[in-house]
């Protein structure tokens, strides 16, 4: 359902979980005889110890406050969790230590209010008697403002506004021969519901001002509906369920909600973590793809048993909560969504009918006139173990892609460095895993963290030609690639701080089934608009999606930058294009 980016520290449900227990169970440990009573204990003996460590926390959240007023939010997040690092890595242990205790807890909360300040709250709301429709997707690229030191990037989720819009009175007009047709159209669903006018009001809907809604996303749903499909019906929930991730991110595992809701299923910190998905300064998996559609599955599956297997339900309390459908159900003396649903909030009004509404349409496109709508490819990729603190530019270097492509590949790291302290599964473009791992191997360890970039020698070409290329030493690049025969050429590794050197061959990238990129002068340079996708801005000029997104190193679902150049084939159309319908 929902979240916002938390940092590291409040990371751990476990942790918090075990941080809050009381302490009464340790004083239950001490004897309390009298002849005790002048005796430190152990807490007591470890005291200037402690303090010691409060000392440098505080130490540590002083300058993250002065780097924060200036302006030098990178620095100010060095310095937040080196406060509380301070104090994990101590070597105490904190949960036996009160005072230690009750200073983790209040320097956690400190730190995150100065990420998520109190001030952000919902965007204003108008209620509505009749439901609400989704924010169109032309609406809903701009930029969502980054607040406190956190430097993520998000994109507003759709369901933020949600409560802002209203049916038409010709939406809401709804005759009998559509309830009807929709009566028919219900029993086609893989779980059964009631048909309901707000349905059909959400249909005319999207079939009118929200078409470009709908369009995007059942063309964007194409990366997604493998995997989530396979992974629903792995879990025992309905196919056809699988759309709610379209009416609760828009398919954008980038989405974010105001409410601190996260990710393609838009979970809050704490469902996503009682769902075990991790939260942490280097990880939110709640942005993930895999972890984060099982978790939903999961997610729906407790809520429909809690309701007896009703999926209207179930749906409803995903977006509101069970404890609001509880309270809804006891005060109707019903457990029907729509006996319910004078009770509930006005988006839980509309959530239900849209996800339905939206379902019908995407089961049957043609049938509600969404005619040739070119759903994107699934998201291809090779998942490949690496070491702690391995950098995301060293990873886009050695997989001749880029780093924006692998942070797409890879929502769910929060900063372009995988954790520390443990190995991660961290995904590159497809057919380059074997790549990464080969060129990994001859790097140390300990350098893995620091940026790098690929060469390509020329057979027979020696060593101080090469490095005198890449702007390197011979030495440098002997170092960083050791056993490597240059006789028969290859790829090598440069470590960064010397100049690059381009050559003016041209770069051709293999496609599927193996015909070449175009490249060099079958090639020209279009700017993209303000908010487009890869794949909008590939329709736009006459271009395949798949070769913009190749030659451009993009995934075709990324947001493009008012005036970005993309290559493209020149085949392609340079002029924009009025679709007609």
């Amino acid at each position: 359902m929902k979240n916002t980016s938390l940092p590291r520290f409040v990371a751990s449900a476990a942790l918090f979980a075990s941080l809050v227990a009381p302490s009464a169970a340790l004083h239950a440990q001490v004897k309390q005889q009298s002849y005790l009573r002048n005796v430190p204990n152990e807490i007591e003996r470890e005291d200037p110890r402690v303090q010691a460590i409060i000392d440098r926390a505080e130490d540590y959240f002083r300058k993250g406050e002065l780097n924060l007023k200036d302006g030098k939010r990178e620095a100010a997040r060095r310095d937040f969790d080196e406060s509380v690092d301070t104090i994990l890595k101590s070597g105490m242990d904190v949960r036996a230590n009160p005072r230690l205790q009750n200073f983790y807890m209040q320097l956690v909360e400190r730190v995150y209010r100065l990420e998520v300040p109190t001030q952000v709250g919902p965007p204003s709301t108008q209620l509505a008697s009749a439901g609400a429709a989704v924010v169109p997707a032309s609406h809903g690229d701009a930029p969502v403002p980054q607040v406190g030191f956190a430097e993520q990037k998000f994109e507003p989720s759709p369901r933020d506004v949600l409560a802002k819009f209203e049916l038409t009175k010709e939406e809401t007009e709804v005759s009998d021969e559509q309830v009807a047709k929709l009566d028919e159209e219900i029993n086609t669903l893989d779980f059964k519901v009631r048909p309901h006018p707000l349905v059909q009001g959400f249909i005319n809907y999207y079939q009118g001002r929200g078409r470009a809604t709908m369009e995007t996303g059942l063309r964007r749903s194409g990366q997604y509906m493998q995997m989530a499909r396979k992974i629903f019906r792995e879990e025992g929930v309905p196919e056809d369920i699988v759309w709610l991730g379209q009416v609760e991110s828009a398919w954008r595992p980038t989405a974010r909600s105001w409410a601190a809701a996260s990710g393609l299923w838009q979970f809050i910190p704490g469902t996503g973590a009682r769902f075990g998905l991790r939260q942490t300064a280097y990880v939110d998996e709640r942005n993930g793809f895999e972890k984060a559609t099982r978790a939903s599955a999961r997610y729906l599956k407790f809520l429909a048993n809690r309701y007896h297997g009703n999926w209207e339900l179930a749906m409803g309390a995903y977006n509101t909560g069970e404890g609001n459908v509880d309270r809804a159900i006891r005060r109707a003396g019903s457990s029907d969504f729509w006996a319910i649903y004078p009770y509930i909030a006005q988006e839980t009004r509309n959530y239900v009918p849209n996800i339905l509404a939206v379902i019908l349409i995407a089961k049957h496109p043609e049938k509600y006139g969404f005619r040739n709508v070119q759903r994107m490819s699934p998201l291809a990729y090779d998942t490949v173990s690496v070491p702690s603190s391995t950098s995301l530019h060293l990873i886009a270097s050695l997989t001749d892609s880029s780093v924006d492509y692998v942070r797409a590949l890879n929502p769910e790291l929060r900063r372009d460095v995988t954790p520390p302290g443990e190995a991660f599964h961290v995904r590159v473009p497809p057919k380059r895993g074997a790549q990464l791992v080969a060129m990994l191997k001859r790097i140390p360890v300990e350098r893995r963290n620091q940026l790098a970039r690929v060469v390509t020698a020329e057979a027979g070409e020696d060593w101080q030609a090469v490095a005198s290329r890449a702007g390197t030493s011979v030495a440098a690049l002997q170092q960083w690639n050791p056993g490597v025969d240059l006789s028969k050429g290859g790829k090598l590794v440069v470590p960064t701080g010397g100049r690059v050197l381009m050559t003016a061959k041209a770069y051709e990238r293999p496609r599927a089934g193996g015909a070449p990129a175009p490249t060099g002068g079958n090639l020209q340079m279009i700017a993209a608009r303000a908010g487009e996708t890869v794949a909008q801005f590939a329709a736009r000029v006459g271009a395949s999606v798949e070769d913009v997104a190749k030659l451009n190193t993009l995934p075709a679902g990324a947001t493009l930058k008012s005036g970005q150049r993309l290559r493209v084939p020149s085949n392609g159309n340079s002029a924009p294009q009025t679709r007609r319908r």
